[in-house]
Parts: structure tokens; sequence; C-alpha cells
């Protein structure tokens, strides 16, 4: 497929005030090739004036190619959030990356910004939309009538010096963690999964003794304090999903929080919603370096509005 718009690289800077008439262009092209719905859009009732206003209350993004412009989008802060408004790409220019390359700017914005994750609205009318942004872990959050709310909730990254550090941001992840909450976790041999979740059971006030289940698979811990217990699970030796379910952990996900050890690309179908934590050792390090860099992927509405990022600090 060709695009007559986009000839070489795609480039996605900020935009202010001053790039109005270039961003009300594409919000103009975009919305006016789709197809009509009702109630309609207002995205063509912008003019200069409104696109100049909102980029310079909340600024906004403007991709342009070796042609000039091909898309651009609007920022608009909302419960903690950061919003996306008309979000648009030339007609010549769909098909072409500009989307993604929008939407990537847009979240790196939202990190620099210390915003926890973004938010948008889409029609339900447009499937093909809804499917662009649940492939890039856009979910549903809101519905009213045909308008839907879609969020995502960005990564967290953190760096544990010591394994004591490590120890302890599961046990902050731990008093936040309630029933039904499947957690993933990843890294290499020694990167410190199980000590990790020692400290998230320690947070959640379940019987001592939390140890590697490598060979039993899984141990249920029960709570000391009332709360929902901790099923943990090492997948490591498991071929697949199929194994896993072998091991009937959906009849208890809903009452436990389930931890499930090298659980990546195995455990993923067993909730529509799950915490992934990536656990390395820092690059370079010797064997008695104790650094660990952590990395918290949310996926899913239960995580969106969580307080994640403030829980770990």
């Amino acid at each position: 497929m060709t695009h007559p718009l986009v000839r070489g690289s795609v480039t996605v800077a900020e935009a202010d005030g001053s790039a109005a008439e270039d961003v009300l262009a594409m919000i103009q092209a975009g919305f006016g090739a789709r197809e009509l719905l009702d109630p309609p859009s207002t995205a063509t009732d912008e003019t200069a004036a409104s696109v100049a206003s909102a980029l310079e209350e909340h600024g906004g993004l403007l991709a342009t190619a070796e042609h000039g412009p091909v898309g651009a989008l609007l920022f608009e802060p909302v419960d903690g959030r950061l919003g996306l408004r008309r979000v648009s790409v030339h007609p010549d220019a769909q098909g072409a990356g500009v989307a993604r390359s929008l939407v990537a700017a847009a979240e790196r914005v939202a990190r620099e910004r210390g915003y926890d994750g973004l938010q948008l609205a889409a029609r339900v009318e447009l499937p093909r939309t809804i499917h662009f942004w649940a492939h890039l872990g856009y979910t549903e959050i809101g519905r009213d009538g045909v308008f839907l709310t879609l969020g995502k909730e960005l990564p967290v990254e953190l760096t544990a010096a010591t394994g004591e550090d490590t120890r302890a941001y599961g046990e902050r992840l731990g008093r936040t963690l309630r029933a039904g909450d499947l957690v993933i976790l990843t890294g290499d041999l020694g990167a410190g999964k199980t000590t990790f979740t020692q400290g998230l059971g320690a947070g959640l006030g379940v019987r001592a003794g939390v140890t590697s289940p490598t060979f039993v698979i899984s141990r249920v811990h029960p709570s000391e304090c009332g709360g929902p217990a901790l099923v943990h699970v090492d997948a490591y030796r498991l071929g697949g999903i199929d194994e896993l379910d072998d091991l009937d952990l959906d009849t208890s996900l809903d009452g436990t929080v389930t931890v499930v050890e090298w659980g990546h690309g195995v455990a993923e179908g067993l909730a529509e919603a799950y915490l992934e934590i990536a656990i390395t050792r820092a690059r370079g390090g010797d064997g008695a370096d104790e650094t660990r860099h952590l990395v918290f992927t949310p996926v899913g509405a239960r995580w969106i509005g969580s307080g994640l990022r403030s829980a770990l600090a």
C-alpha cells in the first residue's frame, strides 16, 4: 500500500498554539473522512482559535513526514490521567504507523509529566478503532451510550539496591492487593522473584514460610488477618497454558491472590487483568551486586486508577 504523504520517517513533536493551523488541518482531514455517526462528532466544529486555546492550555502532538503534517492530537488532563482528544491521521497517511507513533509519543509525555496513565473516548460504532486501542493495551473503563472511555495505566520502573529493598517493594504491593488479583513474575534465575514474593506475602499478612514452589509447582499460604490467601505457583517446568489449567487455579482465583513465577507467555490467559513484574539484575554487576531493576506493567481495567505508582513509592 502506498501512502502519498508519508515518505521516509515520521517525526512526532509536542505542539503549542503556534501549530494550531496544522493541527486543525489534521483534525478536519482525519475526522472528515470518517463515516457519519449519530450523534455526529463535534471534531469538525473545531476552529483555529479553539485548537490554539487547547494547545496553549494543555499541549498536544503534531506528526510530520517529508511532505508536511500527517497526524495530530490534543492533550487534556482528566482524573489524574493524561487525556487524548481529536486523535487524527490524514487519510492519505493512514496505515503507515502514524497513529502508533502519536500514541507512543503521548505515553512518553504522560510519563514525563508524572501521570499514572492515559485515557480517551471512542465510539462503539467504530470497532476497528476500538481494536486498534485494545491492541496497544487500552481497555474499557466506562461507557455512556455509544461513547466508551478507554484507559491504560503506565508501567512503573524502580531500582532495588539490596535484596531487602526487593522484599520491601513486594511488601508495599502486597498491602494493595485484593482477592482475584493475578501477579505474573518474570526474571532470570536468582533475580529475586521469590524474595519479592516473600515480601508480598508479608504485605498480605499470610502465614510465614513463603519459599520457591519449584518442586511442588504450587503452594497455598493462608491469611492470618482475614484477607485472601496467597497461591504461589512456579511455571518453570510447565509446558504451557494447558498444564497450568490442569492445576485448576481458575477455581481459586476469585478468592485468592495468585502469583505465578516464570508466568510470562503462560499465565496471561488466567484473567483479563493482571500485573506483570519483570525483575532483572543490574547490567555489568558482579555476583555480589544485589541491585535489581523492577518493571511493573499493569494490564486491564483493575489497575486503572489503582494508585500503583504511589503505593510503591
